[in-house]
């Protein structure tokens, strides 16, 4: 196995857009589906789900229900990952499409507690699960075909426009509930919050048309000519890359806790606790997530020319410093203010991390256990960071009467922990990793280390 970098096209320019649109469609939905939920458990879904007399309650039960399909999601990684690297990438991305389009829409068609007591809760639960289930095994196999599929030097630009399905699901999301501003409080909580998720039909069914089309990517098709599908590729994962794995993690557990704070904690906390327009708060977002359709390609770009771990770094600190400031700028309830601070903590805070980070987790692994190394490097962060630590968020400040700066102290935490996780990876942009020296390793130790970060695709 040759570690040096090989750098050339795998398909035709046509086809990379027809490749990169299937990935595309995924994290679009994805996120589509998880702003409408998020947007309605902290809105209205603690009332008709989860009634009780004390309103804090309600409301911290409902956002717990985000956190189980962020629970599921590992579930989800390990069960998908497993037939993404034994039978190819395109397979458990129409299942898991399709899974997550039927269960969104459920969702939008379930009767409320007041009809059916307790099953209500029940089945909102059951949905959710099915829906973290199927976006644990999403996003590693959408960043694949993109990544697989696209020359070397590039995978850092490919790989974030996969990524640009989050500004777009979640402009198209807050976009849903917007619309919805027109109606009175009566309207909205009898029927008119259910339209984003029955609406969730639609882009499934072009999604999926769409996913029809691709072909199984060149790294996968080379492993199986060359017999190297590994039989059990999750354990495989876990005994030779468990530091890749722990680096996926911390890595991942910044940007997941900073979006997931600014768009499930921060809404609710702007809307309930300082009263603020719910079409004001939402616009924000929706102007937050456009403004990373630009930075969040950029910063990819970027990381092909000067590396992943600068840019992801850059992320970080950028984290760090905004903590304080963002709700500070919330609590001064000027507009302008407001709106600057939410598209300031998405397109910058959480925008520079997620443009590198389909390239940088997808690299430090082999071809062969990459689907599976992938997707529990993001998957494992899940739970802690969009189930845990937005529940922990709304919890102080209610305990706290307000107070945010626990809140800001959290976040520096975890964001110091990404910045010692990113120092000790590797750099795996092949312009920079075809810098250093270049070591001959006996098959064995090939095996167990994998191939040079960054470069499995191309020289394996």
């Amino acid at each position: 196995m040759d570690s040096r970098p090989t750098i050339r096209p795998n398909a035709q320019p046509s086809s990379i857009r027809t490749i990169v649109a299937a990935s595309a469609i995924g994290t679009t939905i994805e996120w589509y589906d998880f702003l409408i939920y998020a947007t309605a458990a902290s809105l209205v879904l603690n009332k008709l789900f989860f009634p009780t007399e004390d309103p804090l309650v309600g409301k911290l039960i409902s956002i717990s229900t985000i956190g189980v399909g962020f629970f599921a999601r590992p579930i989800g990684a390990v069960v998908l990952s497993h037939f993404g690297d034994r039978l190819g990438r395109k397979a458990p991305l129409i299942l898991t499409l399709v899974s997550m389009g039927i269960a969104t829409t459920l969702i939008g068609l379930l009767p409320t507690y007041a009809s059916i007591g307790i099953a209500a809760p029940i089945l909102l639960v059951a949905c959710r699960l099915v829906q973290g289930i199927a976006v644990g095994g999403e996003w590693g196999g959408a960043v694949l075909i993109a990544t697989e599929h696209s020359p070397a030097d590039k995978r850092g630009f490919y790989g974030s426009l996969v990524q640009i399905g989050f500004p777009l699901g979640m402009s198209l999301g807050t976009a849903s509930f917007f619309a919805l501003a027109y109606l009175d409080d009566k309207q909205f909580m009898s029927w008119g919050w259910r339209i984003p998720f029955v609406a969730s039909a639609a882009l499934v069914a072009i999604g999926t048309f769409i996913r029809l089309r691709i072909d199984e990517t060149p790294d996968f098709k080379r492993v199986v000519r060359e017999g190297k599908v590994a039989r059990m590729p999750v354990l495989e994962t876990v005994r030779r890359h468990p530091k890749d794995l722990l680096i996926g993690l911390g890595a991942r557990i910044t940007e997941i806790s900073w979006i997931y704070v600014l768009t499930i904690f921060g809404l609710s906390y702007a809307v309930t606790t300082l009263a603020l327009p719910r079409s004001l708060v939402l616009g924000a977002i929706a102007l937050g997530a456009a403004v990373e359709l630009i930075t969040i390609p950029l910063f990819g770009w970027l990381s092909d020319h000067v590396g992943r771990r600068p840019i992801y770094l850059l992320g970080c600190i950028a984290a760090i410093l905004l903590s304080f400031p963002i709700f500070w700028a919330l609590a001064t309830r000027d507009p302008v203010v407001v709106v600057l601070a939410f598209v300031i903590g998405m397109s910058v805070g959480h925008g520079i991390m997620y443009g590198v980070q389909a390239s940088f987790l997808s690299e430090m692994f082999p071809s062969n256990l990459r689907y599976s190394g992938a997707s529990l490097g993001y998957q494992l962060a899940a739970p802690i960071g969009g189930g845990l630590v937005p529940l922990a968020a709304a919890a102080v400040v209610g305990l706290t009467g307000g107070a945010t700066w626990p809140v800001s102290l959290l976040m520096i935490l975890i964001a110091s922990m990404t910045v010692l996780a990113v120092m000790a990876a590797r750099e795996t942009a092949p312009r920079l990793a075809s810098l250093r020296p270049t070591f001959t390793l006996a098959p064995e130790a090939q095996v167990s280390r994998g191939p040079a970060p960054g470069l499995a695709t191309q020289g394996e």
